[in-house]
């Protein structure tokens, strides 16, 4: 299977690297030129951190890397591919801009795919000539550790491109769960209402950000406290998928005052060295 990634930051990396790393051929393009440097980077050291952790070897993290090939503009990222993958930004324009361009150079039975957390598949897909072909898959940060991937099934998906999606998925290693095109599907919903509630909670002073963390860890048996995935998921990713669940569904998801104001501070979490919690340097810009 040859996949494209489009976009190169934490999310488009993680899937780029999960494809290469499970025998998969994968074609990446961001159209910022230091963004799809930094993501070979990432892809890289994902790799060289495979062979550390004991999950691959020398010559299989060579023949990854080997599978990965950055190209030189949209049209010849999407050329042959099977499976595209868009994960820009999370901004309806662009999204469809993207999905537009890569529908016009991809081959006509190519699956388009939106890695979207949050917004419409239907409305994204309305894009194309032809919206049968799109799909949303929702993987998650890390890819590499992350087990699930929802596939959201917009109005006008065809039954041909869920099979094709659920397929892919599987020889990436992930497990699926169908999704109807609602506002932040299961897992984005479920998460924003959590996070929100700890960015109010903190505001109101009912307990440290360490203390929240530490108690949804050990109480709830949650991997990481809201804060710690905020931080890694980025404050400004969930900050519009909080805005758009509130457009959609209501003032149950009106971003907390605080995450408004660390946004508007620049302090968008690991990416940015600083978020809720501080971090000793930036990760590589996504």
């Amino acid at each position: 299977m040859h996949i494209a990634v489009i976009g190169t930051g934490t999310m488009g990396a993680g899937i780029a690297y999960v494809a290469a790393a499970r025998g998969q051929d994968v074609s990446v393009f961001d159209f910022v030129p230091a963004a799809r440097e930094a993501g070979l980077a990432r892809i890289t050291a994902d790799l060289d951190d495979g062979v550390r952790r004991g999950k691959l070897d020398p010559a299989g993290r060579d023949a990854a890397l080997a599978r990965v090939r950055p190209a030189t503009g949209l049209a010849d990222c999407v050329a042959g591919a099977d499976l595209v993958v868009e994960a820009v930004i999370e901004d309806p324009v662009v999204k469809q801009d993207v999905l537009r361009q890569a529908e016009a150079a991809a081959p006509r039975d190519a699956v388009l795919a939106s890695n979207t957390s949050a917004l419409s598949v239907t409305h994204l897909m309305s894009a194309l000539d032809d919206p049968a072909r799109g799909v949303g898959m929702h993987f998650f940060n890390p890819v590499r550790a992350m087990q699930l991937c929802e596939i959201v099934v917009g109005l006008e998906t065809a039954p041909a491109t869920i099979d094709r999606a659920e397929q892919a998925a599987a020889a990436l290693g992930k497990q699926t769960v169908q999704v109807r095109d609602l506002a932040g599907f299961v897992t984005s919903r479920i998460n924003i209402v959590i996070g929100n509630e700890a960015f109010l909670m903190l505001e109101q002073g009912v307990a440290s950000a360490e203390g929240i963390d530490r108690a949804v860890r050990l109480a709830l048996n949650h991997p990481m406290g809201p804060f710690q995935l905020a931080d890694l998921v980025g404050l400004d990713v969930r900050l519009a998928a909080t805005r758009e669940l509130h457009r959609v569904l209501g003032d149950k998801y009106r971003p907390a005052p605080l995450l408004e104001q660390y946004v508007s501070a620049g302090r968008l979490g690991r990416k940015t060295g600083r978020g809720v919690y501080a971090y000793d340097k930036p990760a590589v810009a996504s």
